[in-house]
């Protein structure tokens, strides 16, 4: 089976393919090459420095990212500048993505135990483009449906966009992503029991459904835990360090 490149100018999906296949790249070989830094192997060290300050990729990532999105806007309909600002953003976006934990923890947890939800990130983002890329487009309706399709569009939206919203409130991210694409999919994360950590669980349970909640987590996690722990691992590298504690909160006259 080909897909011949053709087809992608055809459906104006080049850029798409092209910022996709830069982001799988990216991916695997940023993680290559830290595992190697890790290990203390190959020509890779971890001293890439600023006037003493360590840079992460995500620096770099940042400025990819930004520089493909000024271009995407500046190139408009040119396929060959969109196809440059896409190659941009799919580096860009994947090098800031790979340290997603850092950035939401202001700490290095990149070989912690947290530093998995930077792989976590990436498979929704791959998950996204990829589901795009085969010509999901939550935003479009069948043309067959005809006439109806206005209401149709309307209907699913109605259902479709509060289910998405409850996914998330419920800490059910990755039923809210695919959701988007797939009709009805996060309607089943919508009516089922939030995860015990969640923003719904913390202001909508009581001890009860709380401890429900616990215990379905549980039971879910001591079944699928051990593989999804293998997956994380051999994608992004066993955890060698221990998640760090929690930064100390200042008090008011150490602040001023």
């Amino acid at each position: 089976m080909s897909w011949p490149v053709g087809d992608f100018v055809d459906d104006g999906r080049l850029p798409l393919f092209v910022c996709f296949v830069a982001f799988v790249i990216t991916f695997v070989t940023t993680r290559v090459v830290t595992r190697m830094i890790r290990a203390d192997r190959g020509p890779f060290k971890n001293d890439v420095t600023a006037s003493g300050t360590h840079i992460h990729h995500a620096v770099p990532g940042i400025i990819l990212l930004i520089t493909g999105a000024y271009t995407g806007v500046a190139a408009q309909s040119a396929l060959g500048w969109s196809v440059v600002a896409a190659l941009l953003v799919g580096t860009g976006s994947s090098l800031v993505l790979d340290e997603f934990a850092l950035i939401l923890h202001l700490q290095d947890v990149y070989w912690s135990n947290e530093g998995r939800i930077s792989i976590e990130m990436v498979s929704l983002a791959v998950g996204a483009l990829g589901l795009v890329l085969v010509g999901l487009d939550p935003f479009s309706v069948d043309e067959s449906v005809g006439r109806g399709r206005d209401v149709v569009t309307l209907l699913a939206l109605a259902v479709n966009v509060p289910a998405i919203l409850l996914c998330v409130d419920k800490g059910k991210f990755t039923l809210a992503l695919f959701g988007a694409f797939i009709p009805f999919v996060a309607v089943l994360g919508a009516v089922r029991l939030a995860r015990p950590d969640s923003r719904w669980a913390r202001r909508r349970y009581g001890a009860a459904e709380r401890s429900r909640a616990r215990s379905r987590t549980e039971r879910y996690d001591a079944r699928l835990g051990p593989a999804t722990d293998w997956v994380l691992d051999f994608v992004g590298g066993r955890p060698s360090r221990p998640d760090p504690s929690p930064p100390r909160a200042e008090a008011p006259a150490e602040r001023a």
